[in-house]
């Protein structure tokens, strides 16, 4: 559960959702970089954890709302505590990334490398 509420993709649409049902693409184009299937996954997510209940209406084509459940609304406060400290401390935390990736307070060991990709295992029979 606290995979599900600290993606940063949960925090953003449940921040969003706070102020009233909204449509898939109003979502969408609101939450600035998530994909569609990450949206539809999110959405989904929210849906079996009881956070968010998806109202399809019988039009043509369908309409389809997305709406925080009073389970969703009572977790929107930890969620909007957590964004206001990051909105705050952002500043800090580049500034800290910045030193630890430059080396500055890194150990050798410790600072960022490209990360070497396993060579597989030669299949029996083939040749290279």
């Amino acid at each position: 559960m606290l995979a599900r509420i600290g993606d940063k993709w949960t925090v953003l649409v449940v921040e969003l959702l706070k102020s009233g049902p909204m449509r898939f693409n109003e979502i969408r184009r609101t939450v600035s970089g998530i994909s569609q299937r990450m949206l539809t996954l999110t959405l989904r997510d929210l849906e079996r954890d009881g956070l968010v209940t998806r109202t399809v209406y019988p039009t043509i084509p369908p309409r389809v709302e997305y709406e925080l459940t009073k389970l969703g609304r009572s977790l929107y406060e930890p969620i909007s505590a957590v964004a206001a400290w990051v909105r705050r401390n952002r500043p800090s935390i580049e500034a800290a990334r910045k030193v630890f990736d430059d080396g500055g307070t890194a150990k050798p060991s410790h600072r960022r490398r490209p990360k070497r990709v396993p060579m597989l295992p030669k299949r029996p029979g083939v040749s290279s």
